[in-house]
Formats: structure tokens, C-alpha cells, sequence
């Protein structure tokens, strides 16, 4: 009796990490303040079993990552704060014109417009080569060209955790020609000596130039992919971390979900760990048997993106007074590289009006940076935070975990996790916070987005 007392302790005290009050106290999380905190040290939850598809997922910021860098809250922000930017300047007419050339010499590229990379949170770790090479990289769905950091880096290479690939002692490499269809199709391309080249730069200005070449990509050992187009970074600057490089998972043909749809069927979702002590999974090829679902819209400005209808928020079991024409007059999208999910400025002053009265317990904070809603709970040891659910167009609702409703730079400064746009016309953004622990389906051959909550701690 004893030992089966033991044993089930880890299981009990989990369960009282945070938990949900049912009853006349329906609609509040009663939350252990404790919990909020990242731990030191690195707890890998079971994941579903997913045929060998499934990659293990990091935050590149704590003890999950072999990077070694610990939270940065201000950077963090900082950094996210470029990403949007960039995003909603590229739906306003600031995006390059398809095939902006690079001249042969060229050792940057046009500094007016980049695709987004801010914080480039999340981690995975894949095969390049032959035999393989093991590279972690940063996944954004907001990307598409996949490219690592490779030998001799002509130009200029940030330090990475991983030894650089190296090109020559791969026997399946290949460069790509400058004439083929596959380098026409860049946005921004070059030639070399008949080589294609290829340049992406993100909205925080970090850029990546290098040839435009295949090779095999090993996913796990029951996916290996021949022919596998990718940048090969000569001259790579910018806020990468110690990350060899980025696998896009956008809707462009360049990205790892379009290259590996006609085996893997244009499917892939993930599950972020609800803190950086913890970790999810990145799985190719699934999805989950039990999730609601909405329309995977197109926006004709970058169609690459994936956009959704956001239709309304509750708080505490109620609906918010937003009618749903604020949120189709700035459409939006969900994106894992943004952490603070953006709203239209009447529908977050609604949020934050009605979660500033549920909260008026708690003492009020500074705010941080884009927060202006933050609060102070080194006093108690305990705390009652309302519900929050998205909801979407198709009757699909986003229910989201304590981990999706705060920002937390330390235990004296907890921010709600929600900041409003400049313009009603500015593109609402989904970000990662609120998708924490909730597996988030992208399903491109039905058109449709899903949300499968509590799929990962």
C-alpha cells in the first residue's frame, strides 16, 4: 500500500497543479501561483502515437533546449513586436513583386520588406544529407523557404549549436540551375555560376542568402524525403538564436507541408508546451480524432498565410458585447511565431475591461511593454482567473488553458497575454501563447484548422 501511495503522488500533485471549479464557480480556473513558473528542469509528457510522424518539440528559451539561454520577457516582446509589424506591413502593399532579383555578387537584399521571423520560439530537430545530419531548427508557419546555415559560409554565419552542414560530405546533394522552374518560382532569387540563388529577409531585418539546392531530409527514420529543396545559408545575420536555420510550414510550394503532401497528405499540427519546462510535438501526416474545426481561410494579399474568422471571445461563460463585423473588418490569421495574440482595438478594450473586473482582487502591476494589463501575485499563493474561449467561424471554439491566458515575466508582473491593434483595419493575429497545450490541426486538403484541447501539459 505504501508503494502504490508513492507512485500515485506525482499523479495527484499534477493534478493539483491547476484545475477547473466547476459548480456556482463555473467559468474561473483556481490556479496555484507556483505553476505559472517555469521549472529548471525538463519534463517530456507522453505524446500520442502518431506512426513514427511525431518530432519532439522545444522552446528554445529553458531547460528543454540544449541552446542555453534562459526567458527574456522583454526581448521577447521586443522581438514580437517586429513580427507583427512586418506582417500586417506586408498585407498593406509593402510585400517585394514576384522574382525580385539578386545580383551574382550580392551579399544582401532589398531591406523594404521581409517575411517575419520575431522570437522564432519553438524548436525541432531534423536529418540533412546523406548520411544524415541532425540540424534544430526554428518552424513557423508564418515561413516558407526552409534553409540551414552550410559550409564554407562565403559570406558571414551566426553561431549555432549544431556543427554546420557541409555540403561536400552529403553524396545525395545537388544544386539547383538558375533556369529551372523551381528557382523561378523564389520570390527572391539570384544566379551564381549557373546556381540558383536564393534571399529571405524578415521583418526584424535578419536575412539568409545561399544557394537554392536538394538533398534528402530525414524527418524520423520512417520519413525520409529525396530531392528535398532547401536554402543553403552562405551569408546568414539576424535574430536566430543558436538555431541552424527554419523549416516554413506555410502554404507556399517551398515549405515542408507542400513538399511532403503527396506521401504525408498536406496535413500537420502541433501541440506548445504550456511552459518552457515542459515539452509538445510537432507531428507530419495526422491528426487528432477529436477536435472542432473551422474554415482554413485565403487571403488573396499572401495566400500563404493561413487565415481564419475569428467570430467572437467569452469570458467567464459570457459572450462579449464585440459584434463579429469588428473582427471581419481586420480579418485574421493563427500563426505559431507570434506569441501575443492582436485584436482589434474595440474587441480587446472589451476583453481587457471585463477581465480587469474579474480580476479587481489582485493588485495591479506595471505594464509591460505592449501589456497594459498586468498584475502582482507575489502576496498569494493561489489565484481565481475567468475562462477564455475563442470562438470561430464554423462553430469551432478555442477554449484556452491557464498557460494560453498570461504573459509572465516573473511572479510580481503576470500580463494578460492579449494586446489590441493600432487601426480597426489591422490584421488580427492568433498567437502562440493562446495555443498553448492545445493541439492545432492545419489540414490543407479540406481547407479547415482544428483545435483539440489538452493534448499536451
Amino acid at each position: 500500500m505504501a508503494s502504490m501511495s508513492s507512485a500515485l503522488l506525482p499523479l495527484l500533485l499534477l493534478c493539483l497543479w491547476f484545475y477547473h471549479v466547476s459548480g456556482d464557480e463555473q467559468g474561473l480556473w483556481v490556479v496555484r501561483v507556483e505553476s505559472l513558473l517555469p521549472r529548471p528542469i525538463c519534463s517530456s509528457p507522453k505524446v500520442p502515437a502518431a506512426g513514427g510522424n511525431t518530432l519532439k518539440v522545444a522552446h528554445r528559451r529553458g531547460p528543454c533546449s540544449s541552446f542555453g539561454t534562459k526567458p527574456n520577457p522583454a526581448l521577447t516582446l521586443r522581438q514580437d513586436m517586429l513580427r507583427v509589424e512586418s506582417l500586417q506591413r506586408g498585407l498593406s502593399g509593402g510585400a517585394p513583386s514576384k522574382g525580385t532579383q539578386l545580383q551574382a555578387s550580392q551579399v544582401s537584399i532589398p531591406t523594404r520588406w521581409g517575411r517575419p521571423i520575431g522570437t522564432g520560439n519553438y524548436l525541432v530537430t531534423v536529418g540533412f544529407g546523406s548520411p544524415r545530419k541532425d540540424q534544430t531548427l526554428v518552424f513557423d508557419t508564418g515561413s516558407n523557404v526552409c534553409w540551414i546555415q552550410c559550409m564554407p559560409c562565403a559570406g558571414s554565419c551566426y553561431q549555432q549549436q549544431d556543427p554546420l552542414f557541409d555540403p561536400s560530405a552529403s553524396s545525395t546533394y545537388r544544386n539547383i540551375s538558375c533556369s529551372s522552374a523551381t528557382c523561378s518560382s523564389l520570390d527572391i532569387r539570384g544566379c551564381n555560376s549557373g546556381t540558383c540563388v536564393y534571399g529571405v529577409q524578415y521583418g526584424d531585418q535578419s536575412t539568409t542568402v545561399g544557394f537554392l539546392v536538394q538533398d534528402t531530409l530525414t524527418l524520423t527514420p520512417e520519413n525520409v524525403f529525396q530531392n528535398f529543396v532547401f536554402g543553403c545559408g552562405q551569408n546568414n545575420r539576424g535574430l536566430f538564436g543558436r538555431a541552424a536555420g527554419l523549416i516554413g510550414l506555410g502554404r507556399d510550394s517551398f515549405s515542408l507541408v507542400s513538399q511532403t503532401s503527396q506521401v504525408l497528405g498536406g496535413t500537420f499540427s502541433y501541440c506548445l508546451p504550456a511552459t518552457s519546462s515542459s515539452t509538445g510535438y510537432l507531428t507530419m501526416g495526422r491528426s487528432a480524432t477529436s477536435a472542432s474545426y473551422t474554415p482554413m481561410l485565403t487571403d488573396s494579399r499572401d495566400p500563404s498565410l493561413y487565415s481564419i474568422a475569428l467570430t467572437g471571445i467569452s469570458l467567464g461563460g459570457r459572450l462579449l458585447p464585440i459584434s463579429p463585423t469588428v473582427f471581419q473588418t481586420s480579418g485574421s490569421i493563427i500563426d505559431s511565431g507570434t506569441v501575443i495574440t492582436r485584436l482589434p482595438p474595440s474587441a480587446y478594450a472589451a476583453l481587457r475591461t471585463a477581465f480587469r473586473s474579474a480580476m479587481s482582487q489582485y493588485p495591479m502591476a506595471q505594464p509591460l511593454s505592449i501589456l497594459d494589463t498586468c498584475y502582482d501575485f507575489s502576496k498569494v499563493q493561489t489565484i481565481e482567473v475567468p475562462t477564455v474561449v475563442l470562438h470561430f467561424d464554423g462553430g469551432a471554439d478555442l477554449p484556452l488553458q491557464v498557460p494560453g491566458i498570461f504573459f509572465v515575466a516573473d511572479i510580481s508582473q503576470v500580463c494578460l497575454a492579449f494586446a489590441g491593434n493600432g487601426s480597426p483595419g489591422d490584421l488580427g493575429i492568433i498567437g502562440n501563447t493562446q495555443q498553448k497545450t492545445t493541439e492545432v490541426i492545419y489540414d490543407l486538403g479540406a481547407r479547415r484548422i482544428g483545435f483539440a484541447t489538452k493534448a499536451c501539459s
